[in-house]
């Protein structure tokens, strides 16, 4: 039996894995050191087994209480995720698992490769209404891919879509793929109606080094990306400098900010509320968007969420309230779980096809404010 985790987004370190009843790993830190959550892990040779891989440190993660009521994913094939019986007791999180052949991946949330990503993009270029523009360099060196759909022009809305900002909710670039490929069906008659009248500039993984390093909330600089919006740096986070530089010169009308929450089992929108500029109009909107989203999916609700800031106390750092204060528009955090939606549970939890099919959603939600946004 073998444990490894040197692959994109691999993250275990093993302690002793003399008994396969009781392997001790532990998770390793992000860049920074102030982050550590997100395990992505394979293990051979292990068929038949009664496995107990206690992963140590749980207890001491960013979100501990993530650990509750939650599963670990399971997959063979690295394309089909399904969940293992999980036991967190406050400090050492435990999956159990026999599995069925000698190659098994376990991960916290289904990964999102970047080979996977570079499929996204290679797929996108390949259409007549898409535009690859590469902003910049990332820490490490990797690109940050920008895709433009649609053909800017006087009175089209400029939409914003972000996502991984933080790199270990691979659920978000998992709901943009939906959004993405929603968007370039020749014959959607709701991606056709909006590309009439908004042109969107989409960028699928804002922290490719995170994303490979296995992180949960830092780039390679150990820099919180959802963090460095008020006042970024080429050095430490050029990330959120490049995005931020193009969305200075096309404008912004609408930006969704796509993220995942380790403890609360919903999927809900965070809002920029407490930014100064906040007042009835952008209520207004940010009320239609959501009462439509609860409308048109099951999957969506609004009873719970984060708490919701106080008039002018926004925290201007945070990309949906710099960018709804910078350019006075709808800006929104959209959150989905790691564990489940539990107003609408599943055997396998909040999974990659879920996201998908609520990013598919917001096209609708989208056209049904979309004339109303300037």
């Amino acid at each position: 039996m073998y444990i490894s985790s040197r692959f994109d987004s691999g993250n275990i370190e093993v302690v002793d894995q003399s008994d396969p009843s009781s392997i001790r790993l532990t998770i390793r830190k992000d860049a920074g050191e102030d982050h550590f959550q997100w395990f992505h892990f394979r293990v051979t040779g292990a068929k038949g087994r009664s496995l107990g891989l206690r992963i140590e440190n749980a207890g001491d993660a960013s979100y501990p209480e993530g650990f509750q009521d939650y599963r670990a994913c399971c997959s063979y094939d690295r394309t089909h995720w399904g969940r293992v019986d999980t036991t967190f007791d406050g400090k050492v999180l435990t999956i159990h698992d026999t599995p069925r052949h000698d190659s098994v991946y376990y991960s916290y949330f289904a990964p999102y490769s970047l080979e996977r990503h570079a499929d996204l993009i290679a797929h996108a270029i390949c259409q007549p209404q898409v535009e690859y523009q590469r902003l910049g360099a990332t820490v490490e060196g990797r690109d940050l891919d920008l895709l433009r759909v649609g053909e800017p022009g006087k009175g089209r809305r400029n939409v914003w879509i972000i996502a991984r900002q933080h790199p270990g909710e691979t659920m978000a670039e998992w709901l943009v793929e939906g959004l993405l490929h929603r968007l370039l069906e020749e014959d959607d008659p709701v991606a056709g109606a909006l590309l009439e009248k908004a042109v969107f500039y989409i960028v699928p993984n804002m922290n490719p080094d995170g994303s490979y390093r296995g992180q949960l909330r830092n780039n390679a600089a150990g820099m919180n990306l959802n963090r460095a919006w008020a006042e970024p740096t080429m050095e430490r986070s050029p990330e959120v400098f490049l995005v931020r530089e193009r969305m200075m010169a096309t404008g912004v009308d609408f930006c969704l900010d796509v993220h995942g929450d380790e403890g609360l089992p919903y999927n809900f929108i965070a809002g920029a509320n407490g930014i100064p500029r906040f007042g009835p109009r952008l209520a207004e909107l940010q009320h239609g968007y959501v009462d439509e989203l609860i409308r048109r999916t099951p999957e969506f609700q609004k009873e719970h969420g984060y708490p919701i800031d106080p008039p002018g106390q926004a925290n201007l750092s945070m990309a949906t309230n710099w960018v709804g204060q910078t350019f006075d528009c709808l800006s929104m955090t959209l959150e989905q779980p790691f564990k489940d939606a539990s107003n609408r549970p599943h055997s396998d939890g909040w999974t990659p096809k879920r996201a998908r099919r609520l990013g598919q959603v917001q096209l609708d939600v989208l056209r049904s404010v979309i004339d109303r946004l300037r």
